[in-house]
């Protein structure tokens, strides 16, 4: 028997506007300039730079973006264009004028890792099959050097795209050239072939022989450091494998990282800058964060050339509709950017107080356990902003550029009972594993004891997951002769 019920439920959603800002929070500063100069492009209403004094839409009363309009529908373009109040984001002081500091940070460019292998191949004698197959190789390799397809899957690819049939031999061919483009090691398809095509790359010598042998024929072993098993295997003594090891150790196992593929979004350029005078700290925004955007003044005539016209056709009412769209959107374009500032300003203001004593000294031992509910609380924030926050900003300070999420830690007791940072901890366990001996390194019970000896106590599950944290591989992989 079918049956209708009257149900309430309370649920909260986004509007798209509220997504849009979240979003624009989370932005670093390149990406974030990129995103005002792709609006301005879209946007005709919206424009930058130093705008005349006079402003009427400025002084507009708050639109719903939500809103149709109708062909039959009448616009009040005096409310509209009226300036009854003043929006916030015209009273908003930064407290810095534009000569403090240079706007423009000067950006090195870099040649990335695939258009270096590219001009590589564009010298060599190559077919038009072959020159097929080298661009999808290169296309394969990811950003450490490797070649992250394999041969049959590269096969498919061709086929399927080029639809032109390729044998795994020719696919192996091509490989062996892009192999021996620069640097050594490119396109390797394991670690194994990695070093193997490095060590045959290398000066002939003793040393570089008992490495190929170590990689080629037990790599296995090398990989799990049984140092006694590979001198029984290769008949050496300590001393001899100690030089093939050295050998190996010279190699690049990350051949991609060694061609800069820096490119201006991923260059790092600080949200936020900080100065410490005497006992006075000061922080910023940095001016790439305070772009001086404004309504375009033709779209604001536009509007009054229509309230002006005694005929009003469907054609023209489309116009205008679509003019007061760009308009809207321009204005809540300017307004996000200044909640986005006020949001920055409130979480570094309430990070910087919070970490007060070590950012006027710069010591990490004085940085305070901190997690993000401790500043969502001291903000009225939500957790999740604060975490868009902390997890992509950068600050610069008198002691290093440092993303905001590096001064939030875990809370532990010392064995006095006082509460501690973890990363306190962390630079304790940090300092103990680069100064063991590495021919017998601590377990993770052996440093969970010498931190016992410091004052921290800590179960050797936390020492490991600390330990990972600071990716230190296990005591076994430590050990060296």
């Amino acid at each position: 028997m079918l049956k209708q019920n009257l149900t309430f439920k309370l649920s909260q959603k986004l509007s798209p506007q509220q997504i849009k800002l979240m979003k624009l929070i989370q932005l670093p500063t390149l990406d974030f300039e990129q995103r005002i100069k792709n609006e301005i492009e879209e946007n005709p209403a919206l424009e930058s730079g130093v705008q005349e004094p006079t402003s009427d839409f400025d002084n507009q009363e708050e639109v719903d973006f939500s809103e149709n309009y109708s062909e039959n529908s009448d616009m009040d373009l005096e409310t509209y264009l009226s300036d009854d109040e003043i929006p916030s984001y015209k009273l908003n002081s930064y407290n810095y004028s534009s000569e403090d500091e240079e706007k423009n940070t000067p950006i090195s460019s870099h040649t990335s890792l695939h258009e270096n292998l590219k001009n590589q191949t564009n010298v060599l004698i190559l077919t038009e099959k072959e020159k097929v197959i080298s661009e999808f190789i290169i296309g394969s390799i990811d950003e450490s050097g490797y070649l992250s397809r394999s041969v049959d899957e590269l096969v498919d690819d061709i086929a399927f795209t080029q639809n032109e049939i390729i044998s795994s031999m020719e696919i192996e061919n091509v490989l062996a050239i892009i192999q021996n483009l620069e640097p050594p090691g490119i396109a390797s398809r394991n670690l194994q072939e990695c070093l193997s095509i490095q060590l045959k790359r290398k000066p002939k010598s003793d040393d570089v022989s008992i490495a190929s042998k170590i990689i080629d024929e037990g790599f296995d072993l090398f990989s799990k450091k049984h140092f006694k098993k590979m001198q029984e295997k290769f008949n050496l003594d300590q001393d001899l494998l100690k030089k093939g090891l050295n050998e190996i150790e010279k190699l690049n196992p990350k051949p991609g990282g060694s061609i800069s593929s820096f490119t201006e979004n991923n260059h790092i350029v600080p949200d936020f800058i900080l100065n410490v005078n005497e006992n006075h700290i000061s922080v910023n925004l940095n001016r790439r964060n305070a772009p001086d955007l404004h309504i375009s003044e033709n779209y604001k005539e536009m509007l009054k050339g229509y309230q002006s016209s005694k005929t009003k056709s469907k054609a023209q009412k489309d116009t205008v509709q679509f003019i007061k769209q760009k308009l809207d959107a321009a204005k809540w374009f300017i307004d996000a950017i200044t909640q986005r500032h006020q949001t920055l300003s409130l979480t570094i203001d309430a990070i910087i107080k919070f970490q007060r004593d070590y950012f006027l000294s710069g010591d990490e031992k004085k940085l305070k356990p901190m997690i993000l509910r401790d500043i969502a609380e001291k903000t009225n924030m939500d957790i999740s902003t604060v975490s868009r926050v902390a997890n992509s900003k950068y600050i610069e300070t008198p002691y290093g550029t440092f993303l905001l999420k590096k001064f939030f830690s875990e809370s532990l007791k010392n064995l006095e009972g006082d509460e501690v940072s973890s990363f306190e901890i962390k630079n304790i366990l940090e300092s103990l594993i680069e100064g063991e001996n590495k021919n017998n390194p601590f377990s993770d019970m052996a440093l969970s004891i010498e931190l016992s000896k410091r004052g921290y106590s800590l179960a050797r599950r936390t020492v490991a997951k600390y330990r990972e944290q600071l990716n230190f591989p296990v005591a076994r992989l430590r050990r060296e002769l």
